[in-house]
């Protein structure tokens, strides 16, 4: 394995399930080792027992909830202290709350911004100035498509995916020739827990034909190849790429009545 042109630990946080822990079988069947983060340390040992065992790799774990104030620091000072270089860190933690805004405690609001954005910022500004002093590195940021336009229903994770999107675009300018590049992972209806989740709640979204609910394995393929390649937006699956393109050639107000009219009748 070449030190310069292939990085050599991957940091995945919400790495215990669906797209993170799909995330975490692609970069170890390209022989990386992984840190592996999540609140669920009993979920991350037992698959690091798997991705060891199948790829032959060093995996540690930590667990951590990255919504706690302070959260991120201890992170990034116990990875320090195990003297792990991070050349890829892959910022998957996130949380969804299907429902209308004035229905949903503050509190559920304030834990999607926690996570989604602030947690997300925070482990950029801990782990990018090593990558950009080093000149070399990878950050996978999970969005959505949802990144893309308004979402009634799921207002607040639709704008914190906007975020994220925002943020990777404008880094991905600031980090140009550093050798640091940064990919926005950009996925629709996934087949994860966090899916079945929003199916349990809404017998609508239960609903959802199949060919409109993508593969985890696929999604998570898509974005390992574009975070190795280097893209700035990886929108995973041929009908979402065509979605967003003609949500992006749609004035707004048309694609915001056409997101409520789609919201209405879902519920």
């Amino acid at each position: 394995m070449s030190e310069t042109a292939t990085p050599e630990t991957a940091l995945i946080t919400g790495a215990s399930s669906g797209i993170g822990e799909a995330l975490a079988g692609c970069f170890a069947s390209a022989g990386m080792a992984l840190v592996l983060v999540a609140r669920r340390t009993e979920k991350l040992e037992a698959l690091a027992r798997e991705l060891r065992a199948a790829h032959g790799v060093k995996v540690v774990v930590l667990g951590a909830d990255l919504t706690e104030p302070g959260a991120v620091p201890k992170l990034a000072a116990a990875v320090k202290r195990r003297r792990i270089t991070v050349d890829v860190l892959v910022n998957n933690a996130g949380v969804m709350l299907q429902r209308d805004f004035i229905d949903a405690p503050a509190q559920d609001h304030h834990t999607m911004i926690d996570l989604n954005v602030t947690a997300l910022t925070a482990m950029l500004a801990a782990f990018l100035p090593g990558m950009k002093r080093r000149g070399r590195g990878r950050v996978l940021n999970v969005a959505s498509i949802a990144a893309f336009q308004p979402v009634p229903s799921l207002a607040t994770y639709a704008a914190t995916k906007a975020y994220v999107l925002s943020l990777t675009e404008s880094l991905s300018e600031e980090l140009r020739g550093s050798g640091v590049t940064i990919t926005a992972l950009c996925p629709g209806f996934t087949a994860t827990p966090m899916f079945e989740q929003a199916a349990a709640a809404n017998s609508q979204i239960a609903q959802i034909p199949a060919a409109l609910i993508s593969d985890v394995n696929q999604v998570a393929a898509e974005g390992f190849a574009a975070c190795m390649r280097g893209e700035v937006v990886q929108v995973a699956g041929v009908l979402n790429r065509a979605a967003t393109i003609a949500g992006r050639a749609l004035p707004k107000w048309l694609v915001r009545q056409m997101a409520g009219l789609l919201s209405r009748r879902v519920r």
